[in-house]
C-alpha cells in the first residue's frame, strides 16, 4: 500500500473490481430477502448537477448499507428521456432531439459510474426506447376500452407563434415564455385519464403509508382536496335555467350578494352576444393564466351582465358577473360570492362597489370589521333570519336541510382533484396510440401494430409538431373498416412514462404485456428517494398508475413505494441551484480535483437528507483532508506488521475505552443508516472514532489488536458513503472478501459496559474536583473518595462538612459551612 493516497487510482481499482465481479447485478438465485432501493431517475439534460449527486449518493448509501445487512438489493437506473428541453436544444443546436438526448445519456452514465454508484446497469432503459413505451401505449388502449381514458374538449394555453400548447408555468406575464407573444386561451380536444375514479382510494390509502413523511402525505391530501359541501341552485330570472354553485360554507349563504361565472361559461357567452363590453372582457381573459398560484395573486377583474339570478332562500335578485378569477375547469364554472366572509370576493366587491353583508360574527375573541377585510372564520350567524344565533356548524346542516326541502340544493362531497390531462401538442414524446377514422371515429391501434414508433430523424424548427405534417406518420388505415385514416398527433405528458418505470425495472427484458411475474418479487419499492419538488404530482400519478396496474391484474399490492425519503434542496446564495440559472454545480471538476469519495462524503456530511443546505466547495476540501488522514492512519498501522487477536481479559482501561467508542459508533451508525436516515451523523461518528484511534497510545500487542478492530469497523461503517477508499483500506487491513460482499458486524455488548465512570465533585455547588469510580461502587465508597480528593480537601479547610450528596452517575456535592 502506498503511503500517499491517490483517489483516482483507488477509485479506478474499486470500480474495476465491482464491474468484473458484476457486484451490483441482482443475483436471481439468492435466497436472501429482496430489497428494492430506487432513486428517481433523471432527465438527461446533459450533465449531472449537485442535486443529482445528492439524490443518487443518498440512494447508494441505502443500497450499500442494506447489502451489508444481508439483503439481495436491486438499485436500477434509467432515463426520463422525453420532454420539452430536448425540443429547445434541437432548435438551438440544429440537432434532432433523439440524437441530443442519447448523447446526454452517454455522458451522464459515465458521470454516475465515475461517482461509484452501485447500480445494476443491466436493467437500464430510456423512456424514449420503443421497447419501453410500446407497453405504455398497449396499456392506454386497455384503459380506453374500460372507459378510464377518454377524449374531451378542454381550455388550454395556446402559443399562436410556436403553434403549441403551453403549461401554465410556461406563460410569463400572459406571454409565451419563448415566443414572447400573448398566449390565447383555446378549447381543444385533449386526452384524459379518469383520476377522479380513484380519488377516495388515493386519499384513504395515505393513512396506510407509515413510511412516508407526514408533510408529504398532507400535501397530497390537500391536492386531492376532499370536502363536504352543498350544490346550491340559483334560478336564472326570466329563463328556464339555473346556475349551480358548490360551496363548503352554506352557513354564509344569506351573505351572498352576487354570483360570478367564468368567461367560458355558456351564460357569459350568451351575454357577450348582446353586450360588446362583455365580449371585449371575455376576449381579454383569453390571456389569463389559470394556475392556482397565479389566480391567487393576479388582479381580480370582471364585468356585470344583465343576467340576474334568484337567491334560493330570500328570493332576492342577485347580479351575475363575469370574473377572471373563476375557472371553468373547476366545478360548474360559477361561484356564490359572499364578500363579507371571503377575502377574494371582498376585494372584488370593494373594487366594483358591490354590497357587502355580514352574516357571521365571531364566537370568540376574533376581530371582525368587514369594512377593512372579510371575516373568514367560523362563528355565529347574524342577519340570517331564522338561522340567527346558530353556530356555523349548526347552520351548515340547518340551511342545507331547507335547501334540500325546497329542491334548491343537495349535499355533495367534492374533490379538488381533477382528471389528468395526458396529451401534449408536442413532438418529443410517446405517440398516443389512437387512429381517427371519419367513419368509425376514434379507434385504438391494434396490439400487433404496436409500438407506434415516434419518427426520430426529423427536422424540428419549434413551430408546431412535425408529426402534424409528416405524412409518413399521419397516413394509415382504419383497423375496423380498412379505410383511409390518420394517426393521433398528440403525445403523452411525460409524467406518464415516470408513473410506471419503477415496475418495469423488475422485468426490463419481459416480452409479456407490460410486466411479468417478477414484478411482485420486487414491488412495492422498499425505499424511494427523490426531491421534495416531486411530492405531489409525480408521486400522485405514480400511485394512480400503480392502482390501474393492480386492477388490470399486473401487480399484487396497492401502493408503489413503502418508504419515502424526500430531500431538501441544494442552495447557492440562498436559492435553489439550477441549470437555467447557470449555477447547478457541475460535479466534474470536483471529481477531477478531489475524487468521488470526497464529493460523496461532503454531500452526506453537509446536512440531514430532508433539509436544504448551502453548497460550498470548501466542504469537499475538508473531507478530502480527512480521507488522506484516514489513509495515513491505516498505512502506519499495517506497516508495523501483523496483529494478534483481541483478548478482552488482558486489555488496559484505555483499550477498553477505545473498544467502547468503536462499538458505540457501530451501534449509532446502524440506527442512523436505518431508522433515522441521518447520514451526516454517520460521517461525524467516523470522524470521532478516527480521532480516538489517533490519540490512543499503542503500548503492546493487545493495544494494536484493539486498533485493528477499531479501524476495520470505522472503514466498514464508512463504506456506504465512501466506498472506494473503504474497499482499498479493507483489503489493506487483511480482509480478502470484497467489502460489498461482507456483513455488518454484531455489536459486542460487553464492550459497551462501563467499568469506571468519572464524577465531578462540587463544594457548595462549585466544581472543585473529579474522581473515577467503579460503576458498582456504593454511595458510601463514593462519598469517601470525594472527601479524599486532594483539591476537595484544600477547599474544605476550616469548614465543617454538613452533608455529602451523591447524584448517581453524575456528581457529588459536598455541603460545608
Amino acid at each position: 500500500m502506498s503511503a500517499i493516497y491517490d483517489p483516482h487510482g483507488v477509485e479506478r481499482a474499486a470500480q474495476t473490481l465491482w464491474r468484473e465481479a458484476k457486484s451490483f447485478e441482482v443475483d436471481r438465485s439468492s435466497t436472501a430477502e429482496n430489497f428494492y432501493c430506487l432513486a428517481m431517475f433523471p432527465y438527461p439534460s446533459g450533465q449531472l448537477h449537485m442535486g443529482h449527486v445528492r439524490v443518487y449518493t443518498l440512494g447508494d448509501v441505502i443500497n450499500r448499507y442494506r447489502r451489508l445487512k444481508g439483503f439481495n438489493v436491486m438499485m436500477p437506473m434509467g432515463w426520463d428521456a422525453f420532454g420539452l428541453p430536448a425540443e429547445n436544444a434541437a432548435i438551438k443546436n440544429q440537432v434532432p432531439p433523439a440524437k441530443w438526448t442519447r448523447a446526454n445519456i452517454e455522458y451522464m452514465r459515465g458521470q454516475m459510474q465515475r461517482l461509484g454508484f452501485g447500480i445494476d446497469w443491466s436493467r437500464e432503459f430510456a423512456t424514449c426506447d420503443p421497447d419501453y413505451y410500446r407497453w405504455e401505449q398497449w396499456f392506454f388502449t386497455r384503459l380506453f376500452e374500460k372507459g378510464l381514458a377518454y377524449r374531451k374538449s378542454a381550455v388550454v394555453n395556446w402559443d399562436p407563434v410556436d403553434q403549441t400548447v403551453l403549461a401554465n408555468e410556461q406563460v410569463v406575464d400572459g406571454k409565451g415564455w419563448r415566443s414572447g407573444v400573448p398566449v390565447e386561451r383555446r378549447e381543444m380536444d385533449q386526452w384524459f385519464l379518469k383520476t377522479t375514479a380513484y380519488a377516495d382510494e388515493l386519499l384513504d390509502m395515505l393513512d396506510e403509508l407509515p413510511g412516508w413523511p407526514e408533510s408529504v402525505k398532507n400535501m397530497q391530501r390537500n391536492w386531492i382536496g376532499k370536502s363536504a359541501g352543498v350544490d346550491i341552485n340559483f334560478p336564472v330570472i326570466d329563463r328556464d335555467e339555473v346556475i349551480t354553485v358548490y360551496t363548503t360554507r352554506p352557513d354564509t349563504l344569506l351573505g351572498a350578494t352576487y354570483v360570478a361565472i367564468a368567461p367560458q361559461h355558456v351564460l357569459a357567452q350568451q351575454a357577450a352576444e348582446h353586450n360588446g363590453e362583455v365580449a371585449e372582457f371575455i376576449e381579454a381573459c383569453k390571456n389569463t393564466r389559470t394556475a392556482e398560484a397565479d389566480m391567487a395573486t393576479m388582479d381580480k377583474s370582471g364585468i356585470e351582465t344583465a343576467i340576474r339570478v334568484e337567491h334560493p332562500l330570500t328570493g332576492e335578485a342577485l347580479p351575475v358577473w363575469v370574473a377572471n378569477f373563476v375557472v371553468m375547469e373547476y366545478g360548474s364554472g360559477a361561484v356564490m360570492s359572499v364578500p363579507g366572509h371571503d377575502q377574494r370576493d371582498w376585494e372584488f366587491a370593494t373594487k366594483y362597489g358591490i354590497p357587502i353583508k355580514q352574516v357571521i360574527e365571531p364566537a370568540g375573541e376574533e376581530i371582525c370589521d368587514i369594512g377593512e377585510a372579510a371575516f373568514t372564520a367560523y362563528g355565529k350567524l347574524v342577519n340570517s333570519g331564522e338561522f340567527d344565533g346558530k353556530t356555523s356548524s349548526e347552520a351548515f346542516d340547518a340551511i342545507t336541510d331547507v335547501l334540500v326541502t325546497k329542491k334548491r340544493g343537495e349535499r355533495k362531497t367534492n374533490f379538488r382533484l381533477r382528471d389528468w390531462g395526458v396529451s401534449r401538442q408536442r413532438y418529443w414524446g410517446c405517440p398516443i396510440p389512437m387512429i381517427h377514422c371519419q367513419g368509425c371515429g376514434i379507434v385504438p391501434v391494434p396490439d400487433e401494430d404496436l409500438p407506434v414508433v415516434l419518427p426520430e430523424d426529423v427536422v424540428f424548427m419549434g413551430v408546431g409538431s412535425p408529426l402534424a405534417t409528416l405524412e409518413s406518420f399521419l397516413d394509415t388505415r382504419c383497423p375496423k373498416c380498412g379505410g383511409d385514416a390518420r394517426r393521433e398527433t398528440d403525445t403523452f405528458d411525460t409524467f406518464m412514462e415516470s408513473s410506471w418505470y419503477y415496475a418495469r425495472f423488475a422485468c426490463p427484458d419481459s416480452n409479456k404485456p407490460m410486466l411479468d411475474e417478477r414484478v411482485d418479487d420486487w414491488t412495492p419499492v422498499d425505499h424511494y428517494v427523490g426531491g421534495i419538488e416531486h411530492a405531489i404530482l409525480h408521486l400522485l400519478y405514480a400511485r394512480l398508475y400503480y392502482k390501474l396496474l393492480r386492477d388490470a391484474g399486473m401487480v399484487g399490492s396497492d401502493e408503489p413505494f413503502t418508504r419515502l425519503l424526500m430531500l431538501g434542496m441544494v442552495l447557492q446564495d440562498g436559492k435553489k441551484m439550477s441549470k437555467s440559472a447557470g449555477d447547478a454545480g457541475d460535479p466534474q471538476h470536483l471529481l477531477e480535483k478531489y475524487g468521488a469519495d470526497a464529493v460523496r462524503t461532503a454531500m452526506m456530511f453537509a446536512a440531514p437528507p430532508d433539509q436544504s443546505f448551502e453548497w460550498s466547495e470548501a466542504g469537499v476540501e475538508g473531507q478530502a483532508k480527512f480521507l488522506r488522514r484516514l489513509w495515513k492512519l491505516v498505512h502506519e498501522h499495517t506497516s508495523r506488521g501483523s496483529v494478534v487477536d483481541v483478548e478482552t481479559a488482558d486489555l488496559s482501561s484505555a483499550a477498553k475505552n477505545l473498544r467502547r467508542k468503536t462499538y458505540t459508533t457501530l451501534e449509532r451508525a446502524n440506527d442512523d443508516f436505518d431508522r433515522r436516515l441521518q447520514f451526516n451523523t454517520v460521517v461525524s461518528g467516523v470522524h470521532e472514532l478516527v480521532n480516538a484511534i489517533s490519540k490512543f497510545p499503542a503500548k503492546n500487542d493487545q493495544d494494536r489488536a484493539v486498533i485493528m478492530e477499531a479501524l476495520k469497523i470505522a472503514v466498514l461503517v464508512f463504506s456506504p458513503i465512501a466506498p472506494h477508499i473503504s474497499q482499498a483500506l479493507w483489503a489493506e487491513l487483511g480482509e480478502t472478501t470484497p467489502l460489498v460482499d461482507s456483513s455488518w458486524p454484531e455489536v459486542d455488548r460487553d464492550a459497551l459496559v462501563l467499568e469506571t465512570i468519572e464524577l465531578i465533585v462540587q463544594v457548595n455547588g462549585k466544581l472543585r474536583g473529579r474522581i473515577a469510580v467503579n460503576v458498582d461502587d456504593d454511595d458510601e465508597v463514593i462519598r469517601t473518595m470525594a472527601l479524599d480528593n486532594d483539591n476537595v480537601v484544600r477547599f474544605l479547610e476550616d469548614k465543617t462538612v454538613r452533608k455529602v450528596i451523591v447524584v448517581s452517575g453524575r456528581l457529588v456535592n459536598v455541603v460545608a459551612t
